[in-house]
């Protein structure tokens, strides 16, 4: 059975740092480009990070470069997004999704081009 499991939000102050993971199962992570997103309340998702499926290809959202680094470890089947200088404003629910093609590029849209989703981990940036 195909799974993606978000784990390490959670609460920090804000300039604080957290790292988030993606464990997935039931396929083979390497051949897959993985986004990260997020939706705060009363907003719509948003991309805000992929991954190519070797790791050579990254993209970010503008609000998040120079602050996020996504990274992969295929032997872990694990793709992480390490969060630094957090703000307020990037307080949601961050999930990762798998993109549907095949060694595929990384784009953050459509969502429509990710098929598989976790159920998502809370971050939250408060004083």
């Amino acid at each position: 059975q195909l799974q993606l499991v978000e784990s390490g939000g959670g609460l920090v102050q804000p300039g604080g740092s957290l790292r988030l993971s993606c464990a997935a199962s039931g396929f083979t992570l390497d051949y897959y480009a993985i986004g990260w997103f997020r939706q705060a309340p009363g907003k719509e998702r948003e991309g805000v990070s992929c991954i190519s499926s070797s790791g050579s290809m990254t993209n970010y959202a503008d609000s998040v470069k120079g602050r996020f680094t996504i990274s992969r470890d295929n032997a872990k089947n694990t793709v992480y997004l390490q969060m630094n200088s957090l703000k307020p404003e990037d307080t949601a629910v961050y999930y990762c999704a798998k993109q549907r093609t095949l060694f595929g590029i990384c784009v953050l849209g459509p969502q429509t081009k990710y098929d598989y989703w976790g159920q998502g981990t809370q971050v939250t940036v408060s004083s």
